[in-house]
């Protein structure tokens, strides 16, 4: 890390920087000669610091970022590596922006909780995690997390936290999508009846049970060893959830479940750290199989929504991954036994 203080008006060039000439070049930042980086602050290699910025004492700027005209970045702000920030946003004391995130231009990060209130408070913690990305004028309440790789969308209020993945639009914001998920569509379509379909998520399969249609009401059913891909030992139903609710969010370790909406509907989003895929479940023959280590959210549901969870073994805390970047840590280290 190099001082701010010893400004250089050399621009260097970072597009088409292999990451091997980014770890050996040590280029000192560019902070342009109308921008006030104060002594105490602290500005990575390569880093570009743009007109009319002014960086704080105490404040930590990673390698490789941009942060363009008229940004502010005030004490005690962390932001890692290859940062862009657009013009028109502050970040205030408080935020801290993990590597590979977007701000985009008029973002807003809010500063307090109670406006107005003139006695000091510690500020609230707002962290983004890596990847994320910040449309334009977008407002971000004091407190909040942004998951990785979530996107907020142009104009959107947060407040509260937005999951690993999410895409978030309006005010309040809500979850509209899961990043690298095609359009979701009924499960309707699977072909067979016995046919188990694939998903874009290996291991993660599409059954349509049988269906009797009768004049005195409509009948699904399923047989463990015929339909089922493995004897239920326990299940749960989940049902009156509010629609901007997120449910699931977590993996297992070793449980097996096979999940079926038999009213209304709900989305469910499956993902093992490479590939990721959204379902609508909307009928009542047809069940998802979900094998151990797959991270699992649902969200979407209808008021009437009753979603049937059926689990290989009975309930243990400890099969639990809760925290994602726990689960990539967990993949990555089950991948590499193999």
């Amino acid at each position: 890390m190099i001082s701010p203080e010893d400004k250089l008006q050399n621009l260097q060039p970072l597009a088409g920087l292999s990451e091997v000439d980014r770890q050996t070049d040590l280029s000192p930042p560019f902070i342009h000669d109308k921008a006030v980086v104060e002594p105490g602050a602290t500005i990575g290699t390569r880093t570009r610091i743009a007109a009319f910025a002014r960086i704080l004492p105490g404040a930590v700027i990673g390698e490789d970022c941009d942060i363009c005209d008229t940004v502010l970045v005030e004490n005690g702000v962390v932001i890692g590596d290859r940062v862009t920030i657009k013009p028109g946003v502050q970040v205030w004391d408080g935020v801290t922006l993990e590597d590979d995130v977007i701000v985009g231009p008029n973002a807003t990060f809010s500063n307090e909780l109670l406006p107005g209130r003139k006695e000091p408070t510690e500020p609230k913690r707002t962290l983004v995690r890596r990847n994320a990305s910040i449309g334009a004028n977008a407002t971000i309440l004091a407190g909040i997390t942004l998951g990785r790789n979530s996107v907020v969308e142009a104009g959107a209020v947060v407040t509260k936290d937005v999951p690993h993945n999410a895409i978030v639009v309006g005010n309040p914001a809500h979850i509209k999508g899961y990043v690298s998920t095609p359009s979701v569509g009924s499960l309707d379509s699977v072909r067979d009846a016995e046919l188990v379909e694939e998903t874009k998520v290996p291991g993660v399969r599409v059954y349509r049970l049988p269906l009797v249609i009768d004049m005195r009401g409509n009948l699904s059913v399923a047989e463990f060893e015929e339909h089922l891909p493995f004897e239920p030992k326990r299940y749960f139903v989940v049902f009156d959830v509010p629609s901007e609710e997120v449910r699931g969010e977590h993996a297992h370790k070793t449980l097996h479940e096979f999940l079926v909406c038999v009213k209304g509907s709900c989305s469910l989003v499956v993902d093992d750290g490479d590939s990721r895929d959204e379902l609508l479940l909307n009928k009542p023959n047809i069940g998802v199989y979900i094998p151990p280590m797959t991270w699992i959210t649902q969200y979407k549901y209808t008021p009437d929504a009753v979603l049937l969870v059926l689990a290989s073994d009975k309930y243990n805390p400890d099969d639990y991954i809760r925290d994602y970047d726990d689960y990539m840590e967990a993949v990555a280290e089950e991948r590499a036994r193999q």
